[in-house]
């Protein structure tokens, strides 16, 4: 059988192609969880810190810390995970989507409310988009009344104490201030009620420039 040159370089082509693919699955890497710090870090056995990406989770002294650390190790303490690294941040951590089995641990807590989502380019930034607009729609974990706070727990305390998202100011409003009714405290990032506007200055929080001019008055 006459075989044509060509065609002996399309199959070692697809040979060598076959025997590579499967070189890669066999050398993909599993590694296992050795500590979690919190809901969105931990460390390997080897090697150094990984965040998830696409996500942040309350500090763990802040309203859902401890539930989103808690169930993050549930979901890989001391099992073997898979990491798609896609980033670093600024502490030379790995910033990864992270597998257990078929399982997207960073869709697990964003769809479940004890994380909020991070629109850093991804992989799968438009999937982890549609599990946090999930767990805010239904008001699940932080968005629920657990930390998303629309009343005191107080009714004598009813001063709000806001943090910006874009620079971290943290500024208060009471009754009379114009923004009053649309600030809403959000315990999950550290904002939080006040009793008194002295209470507020004192853990930090400025007099919001809409309420210049007025004292707080229960």
């Amino acid at each position: 059988m006459l075989i044509i040159p060509g065609l002996l370089l399309i199959l070692a082509s697809l040979l060598s192609n076959l025997f590579l693919y499967q070189k890669l699955q066999k050398t993909e890497e599993f590694f296992i969880v050795k500590k979690v710090f919190d809901g969105d870090s931990f460390a390997l056995e080897q090697g150094p810190g990984i965040r998830l990406g696409n996500l942040y989770a309350p500090e763990l002294e802040f309203c859902g810390g401890q539930e989103a650390k808690k169930r993050l190790e549930e979901l890989i303490l001391g099992k073997k995970v898979k990491l798609d690294i896609f980033s670093f941040d600024q502490y030379k951590r790995s910033i990864a989507l992270v597998y257990v089995g078929k399982t997207l641990v960073n869709e697990v807590l964003l769809k479940e409310g004890w994380a909020r989502y991070d629109g850093t380019p991804s992989p799968e930034r438009s999937r982890l988009k549609i599990a946090y607009d999930f767990a805010f729609e239904n008001k699940i974990g932080i968005f629920s009344p657990l930390c998303l706070s629309e009343k005191p727990d107080d009714p004598k305390c009813i001063i709000k104490g806001n943090i910006s998202r874009a620079d971290g100011t943290k500024t208060y409003h009471f009754p009379g201030c114009s923004e009053y009714s649309a600030a809403i405290v959000e315990k999950d990032l550290g904002e939080q009620w006040f009793c008194t506007e002295k209470e507020a200055q004192q853990a930090g929080f400025s007099k919001a420039q809409n309420c210049y001019g007025k004292k707080f008055k229960l």
